[in-house]
Formats: structure tokens, sequence, C-alpha cells
């Protein structure tokens, strides 16, 4: 990290009102958070060109939700663009979330390789898959599911290419980001949020934790008296302006999220 930066990061975390604030939202753990939000960044040459608000605003929403942000963990990430910072919540951080409110038996996700999808009918939400029939170790999509404790369960199926366009779509960093290094995780990931935010039962933690992902954090968190004043703050969701997003097909994709809860709607007023 140039060293300019890195002083100016260590000097907000010096701050006595950031000092404070982090005193009174995280108590005995403020000094482990601050350490580890330097370490992050200190490892990110392109989170290094991040304002350091940015980078704190982003760090206490994982702060929130009592996940880690060192991404090789896979609970949370913090994610550049620009002079910005976004809040990126991973496949284990929703896991994790989903498991403290207890509320659900099962939940998990995978991909789903050529040969192994036998049949899928959003409109009757029949799904079978069948990993005996792998016929390649190619990834054609990624499954998700959930069982609550009620005995309630649902499949979610995405295609690769509806996860692909759906990241164009949404992500700032989808040229750069993990969507580039590691787009098979972040289409795991993509077909668990959606799983859960469209059927699943979310506690406060999962619905702070959808809100805030991959979004950019706006207002100042060093103001804020209690954690649960993070549910106030606003966030920006702007699209990637540079993505090569392909209008035709994410609207398509739109239309096929449309078809399937309409088709739910129906089938739920039966």
């Amino acid at each position: 990290m140039a060293n300019t930066n890195l002083v100016a990061l260590k000097g907000y975390f010096d701050n006595d009102a950031v000092k404070k604030n982090l005193q009174a939202m995280l108590g005995q753990k403020a000094q482990g958070f601050a350490t580890s939000v330097l370490s992050v960044v200190n490892n990110n040459k392109l989170l290094q060109n991040a304002e350091p608000a940015s980078i704190y605003s982003s760090a206490m929403v994982a702060a929130s939700l009592d996940l880690p942000i060192n991404p090789n963990l896979g609970f949370a990430a913090l994610v550049p663009y620009g002079r910005v910072c976004q809040f990126q919540i991973m496949t284990r951080g929703l896991v994790q979330l989903a498991i403290r409110s207890g509320v659900y038996a099962k939940i998990t996700n995978c991909d789903v390789h050529e040969g192994e999808l036998v049949k899928a009918d959003p409109f009757t939400d029949e799904y079978i898959f069948d990993a005996s029939k792998r016929a390649s170790d190619k990834v054609i999509g990624y499954m998700a599911y959930m069982k609550t404790t009620s005995g309630f369960e649902k499949y979610y199926y995405m295609s690769k290419e509806d996860a692909l366009a759906h990241g164009k779509k949404y992500s700032k960093s989808f040229a750069t980001g993990v969507w580039n290094s590691d787009p098979d995780a972040m289409g795991r990931k993509t077909c668990l949020k959606l799983l859960l935010s469209k059927f699943g039962i979310l506690s406060i933690e999962l619905q702070r934790a959808l809100k805030f992902d991959q979004g950019i954090v706006k207002g100042d968190f060093s103001q804020m008296e209690s954690i649960e004043d993070i549910d106030a703050i606003e966030v920006d969701y702007a699209d990637n302006p540079q993505g090569g997003v392909d209008e035709q097909k994410a609207a398509d994709v739109a239309k096929k999220f449309e078809d399937f809860d309409s088709a739910e709607e129906v089938k739920d007023n039966k």
C-alpha cells in the first residue's frame, strides 16, 4: 500500500470520533476489527485506492453481522471499485447467517455439471439432479436448496449463462473482481442468494446482508451510536457502466424470473 494511503487509513482509525464509535459499536472487538481491516486493505492493491471512510463503512456492515472480512475464509469481503468500497456477502456468510436464525434444517448449494440436470421445470417447481449421470466436468449451472424446520423445502436453479448475465448487470466489479477470477463461486453464491431472498425466512441479519450486498454504503458510520442504526443507512446499487452488459440477454433473464414468480403465485393461490 502506498505510504500516504496507509497513513490516511491508520489516521482515520486513530481519529477520536472513530475510536469512540468503534468502542460503542463493537466493545472489546474494536481493536481486532481495526487490525483486520488494515490487514485486508494492505494485501489488496485495488482496495488501497478507496477512501478510508468508504472502507470503514463497508467493513462495519460485516462487523455488524459478526462475519470476518478475510476473503480467503469465504464469509464476506471488501470489494474495491475505484475510490469506493463495496461490502459483499459470500456463500459461507449466507449459510452462517441462515444457521444462526435457527429456522433452516438444511441449506446447501453446488455446481451442476453437464449431464447432472435430469429435469428442470420452474413452472411445477420440479428439479431432478443425478450426480451419477455427470458427462463431464463442465459446469452448466448452479443449484441451491433449503429446507426449513417446519418442513418447507425449495430448490433454485440457474444456468451458468443466466448467472453470468446477472453478474454483468448487477456487479460493479464484474470485470475485475471475483466474477472474473472465480465465476463459479459467484454463480453458486448468486443462486443461494436468490433462493433465500425470494423464498427464505429472513432474520434481521439476513435482511441486512441482502440489503448491503454489492452496494456502496451512503452515510457516515462514525456518527452511529448502535449496531441497529446500520439498518437506516442508504445504499447505492448503481449498475456497472463499463460491464458491457448485453441488454437483450439481461431482459430475457429478467423475463424468466418474472414468469417463474408468476407460476409460483398461481400455485400458491390454488
